[in-house]
């Protein structure tokens, strides 16, 4: 009976479990739904800056920073309110947002707006509701095509012009999901903005500065367009959204990046009943198959090859070395060979020096063991909660966070390795061998960090980390890591020494002359290229994952 009941609980334990920050929300009928700016990026520059930066429509009062945790801080996301009004299953049609003055208009031998340099920077957009990422999408005569990474672009470049101009309106696609228990409500499973260039002549609202300097937004709820297209026209009998054929039309024009502009913005709603709330992420993660699966499984299938070929080459050379070493020691040696007292040969000569310290540092050796440990144990962990799901893509910067958080925990790792070796070497500086498994890769690292820090500051990135994160970085790493560090060293040197199972000589073995091909950087490259070649091809795409 109690088994019966203690397994009804953990049944309905599971059924109401959820991971941290992945509950749903059902959003009402006519319920503000919040979109929020994040940081604009480029793939020139690689630097990307706040979203405000630009003289973009704020909201009143100014926009507010989210709360953000320590990953999304050194992931560089600056996540702002914005002007923006959505209701749920609201339909709006070419709301008016704002004007703005994006400055002086291009001219040769005069340095161009901000608004102009970024669109020529290549910088994009990069928006959120309800916590997933704007997809773009774009259009032409023939073709429509969304894309689910790198958000959607500021502005383009003419072809025929060479001028630049702006997207001063977004039609904004919501996709919603009625929830099963609750019709009148509706789950976001998907959000598209499609970005469009119209050049407004518009008489501004009496309330409207006419004076704004260059880079100040003014806002404002009414202006009169003179020349509408049909979305528009508030005078059209039934409303319309704003689509490709109306901005293309004869007479229409884009919008230069210069001079007042006024922006505005469309809100479209549509029920998809097929798409749930739990798969709404599966479209970004394969970023909707634009690497087809062929690729993957032709690079999986040229790794196997080479893994198999050079596996099996090593097999069989060593297995004939074997083979003939035994052979030769078996044999009954003659009378002359006795005699002669014949020198060891095959594995034989070097058995005495494998496990030989190395004569440089082993020190080094020792620290850079425990450090690869420490990064091993830490990817190993963080394969594992990915796995389980706790490092759900929702979760803004929990992958970096996690990762630095197992990597500091897992300092005792480190510190335990780098002991125990640096014993067995016979090492005397095990307070300094400590001191360099504590602080040596950490304060590369933080070292090389600081100076891209001090980078991104001059060049007005919001990939520079504010000195409070700073501090906690530092807290992380002398608070926590470095005592880690001792407190696997001190049950390190604890240990007895590692016990080999060949005794080492004292005179080490002298290495004759080798020819060009056994050349220590020739083996470096042969050594490196063949492994390398196993993998280059989905190792680009795990990097490309993660860069976008």
């Amino acid at each position: 009976m109690r088994s019966l009941i203690a397994a009804a609980l953990l049944v309905q334990g599971v059924q109401g479990f959820y991971l941290p920050g992945v509950n749903p929300y059902s959003f009402g009928e006519g319920e503000a739904v919040k979109l929020k700016v994040n940081k604009m990026t480029s793939q020139k520059t690689l630097l990307p800056v706040d979203y405000y930066r630009l003289p973009f429509c704020q909201p009143e009062g100014g926009p507010k920073m989210d709360h953000e945790n320590l990953g999304e801080f050194l992931a560089g996301d600056r996540i702002e309110s914005s002007p923006y009004r959505i209701n749920m299953k609201v339909d709006m049609y070419c709301e008016q947002l704002c004007i703005s003055n994006l400055g002086r208009g291009e001219q040769k031998g005069v340095s161009p707006n901000k608004m102009v340099r970024a669109i020529r920077k290549n910088y994009h957009n990069n928006w959120i509701v309800d916590n997933i990422p704007a997809a773009s999408k774009v259009e032409d005569d023939t073709t429509v095509t969304t894309r689910y990474w790198q958000g959607f672009p500021v502005g383009f470049i003419a072809k025929d012009t060479k001028r630049a101009y702006v997207h001063n309106h977004v039609n904004i696609e919501i996709q919603y999901h009625s929830v099963e228990t609750e019709p009148e409500n509706g789950r976001i499973v998907r959000f598209t903005v499609e970005p469009f260039s119209i050049k407004h002549d518009f008489e501004a609202s009496a309330d409207d500065d006419d004076d704004a300097e260059e880079g100040t937004v003014k806002g404002f709820k009414v202006a009169d367009i003179t020349n509408p297209i049909e979305s528009c026209n508030p005078g059209m009998s039934a409303k319309q959204h704003t689509r490709y054929e109306m901005i293309y039309a004869r007479g229409r024009e884009p919008q230069p990046a210069s001079g007042r502009v006024l922006f505005t913005y469309d809100v479209i709603w549509t029920e998809n009943p097929e798409l749930h709330w739990a798969s709404r992420w599966d479209i970004y993660l394969s970023m909707d198959n634009a690497i087809p699966a062929k690729v993957h499984w032709l690079s999986i299938l040229n790794s196997l090859v080479i893994v198999v070929v050079l596996s099996a080459m090593i097999g069989a050379i060593l297995v004939r070395n074997l083979r003939r070493d035994f052979g030769r020691y078996n044999r009954l040696a003659t009378d002359e060979e006795k005699a002669e007292d014949l020198e060891e040969f095959g594995w034989k000569l070097v058995h005495a020096d494998v496990f030989r310290p190395p004569s440089f540092s082993p020190l080094l050796l020792a620290v850079c063991c425990g450090t690869g440990a420490q990064l091993f144990c830490m990817s190993i962990l963080t394969v594992l909660f990915s796995a389980m799901g706790f490092l759900s893509p929702s979760n803004r910067g929990a992958l970096i966070m996690a990762q630095l958080l197992l990597y500091v925990l897992m300092g005792s790792v480190a510190g335990y390795v780098t002991s125990r070796l640096y014993k067995t070497f016979k090492g005397k500086s095990w307070q300094k061998a400590t001191a360099a498994a504590a602080f040596g890769f950490p304060g590369i690292c933080f070292g090389m960090f600081i100076i891209m820090n001090i980078v991104a500051l001059s060049q007005g990135s919001s990939d520079a980390v504010p000195v409070t994160t700073m501090i906690v970085l530092l807290v992380l790493w002398f608070g926590i890591s470095t005592p880690l560090v001792f407190f696997g060293a001190y049950f390190g040197y604890k240990q007895e020494a590692m016990e080999f199972p060949v005794n080492t000589s004292s005179i080490p073995r002298q290495i004759p002359d080798q020819p060009w091909f056994m050349s220590v950087p020739f083996s470096l490259m042969v050594g490196g290229i063949l492994p390398f070649g196993a993998c280059f091809v989905e190792l680009y795409f795990i990097l490309a994952s993660v860069w976008t």
